[in-house]
């Protein structure tokens, strides 16, 4: 293969050295136009005004990464979409660990439509929801004041009652008060009495 290379140079009056000086200067050519290119098109980044009112600030929650939104809730940054039940959770526990907050079981038990929180299987698959931490005894994001409160979509018992008093175990109370026998079952528009 060698000689036939040799021949074919001959045939066209190029020596090695001569080959040697035209790769040589084709391969500046291109590296050449690669910078040249390269400085030409890369503009310098810009900041655009929305991006520059950005803030995100992150927190720890427990043992969770969580991204504070500017209505003031937290969400936890590194949420899987589901989880597979392991021997021994439950899902306050699983709560914990995803959320870093225990009372989140409740919008699990909700997004995955369990009617009873504590009848959960090894295997099982849980979806996740992309739901604001509920920390209890912390200020929370669109407190309800006053006696009563109307019902909007997504609103169940336990977020009022966290909302309302600050603590989701009062949901008994707002159950009770308001004749509620099923707590599963509220409706949007429905007004509830809250005793203060």
């Amino acid at each position: 293969m060698d000689t036939k290379f040799k021949q074919l140079l001959k045939t066209i009056k190029l020596n090695e050295s001569m080959l040697s000086m035209l790769f040589g200067v084709v391969t500046v050519l291109l590296i050449g136009i690669l910078i040249v290119r390269m400085y030409s098109t890369n503009k310098p980044a810009e900041i655009t005004p929305e991006a520059d009112k950005t803030e995100i600030i992150t927190e720890k929650v427990g043992d969770v990464v969580v991204e504070k939104k500017e209505d003031g809730t937290k969400v936890p940054t590194e949420l899987p979409e589901k989880v597979t039940v392991e021997k021994g959770q439950h899902l306050w526990a699983i709560a914990t660990k995803y959320y870093g907050s225990g009372y989140n079981y409740v919008d699990i038990a909700k997004a995955n439509n369990l009617s009873n929180a504590s009848a959960i299987e090894v295997g099982q698959e849980l979806v996740l929801p992309k739901v604001p931490v509920i920390e209890v005894g912390v200020e929370q994001p669109n407190k309800i004041e006053g006696d009563s409160y109307t019902v909007v979509k997504g609103d169940h018992l336990w977020s009022i009652a966290v909302r309302a008093y600050g603590d989701g175990y009062k949901w008994v109370e707002i159950a009770k008060a308001n004749n509620i026998t099923n707590s599963n079952y509220i409706e949007v528009g429905q007004v509830l009495k809250l005793s203060r």
